[in-house]
């Protein structure tokens, strides 16, 4: 199955592609790696998941909330790889969390980001992680994601090999 399959399987989609709300790119790519842009989650182009953890939202909210964003963060990194099966593996995910000083659970928070990342490909691909607690986010974001990604090596083509 491809991740797109897995994760509708556990009855995830993925939303519409994030839009651009600065002057930057979503997906900066140097050689098999992607450097993606921290992201939010859009519904109907308008921020959703808004508000502070420990204040407005529950620490449960806050994982449905990075569970939101890293969908849209994987939808951007298929509109740019055409497909989530080009994936090799998400090598790090940083989950910033809009919270109070003296919320202290973002690491239960940030769970909800990589619980999507094992159903799309896998437990043993877990990417390295930092979960950090911040005074506020753009558009008022309860949370923030960026990613590095791997891209998959691409299948060889019959006759491509070098000539000697």
């Amino acid at each position: 199955m491809t991740p797109e399959q897995k994760l509708a399987a556990a009855g995830l989609t993925l939303p519409p592609p994030h839009p651009l709300v600065g002057t930057f790119n979503l997906v900066a790519q140097h050689g098999e790696i992607l450097h993606v842009s921290g992201h939010g989650a859009f519904a109907d182009g308008a921020p959703i998941h808004c508000g502070k953890l420990g204040a407005d939202l529950t620490t449960a909210e806050g994982k449905e909330a990075a569970r939101a964003v890293m969908l849209s963060l994987l939808s951007t990194v298929r509109g740019h790889l055409g497909g989530l099966d080009r994936v090799a593996r998400v090598l790090k995910a940083l989950i910033f969390v809009n919270s109070t000083p003296e919320f202290t659970e973002h690491h239960l928070v940030a769970n909800g980001a990589t619980e999507v990342l094992a159903i799309a490909f896998g437990a043993e691909q877990l990417p390295a992680r930092s979960a950090i607690g911040v005074s506020s986010l753009p558009l008022g974001f309860a949370v923030e994601v960026e990613a590095i990604v791997e891209i998959a090596a691409a299948a060889p083509r019959a006759g491509s090999g070098r000539r000697a």
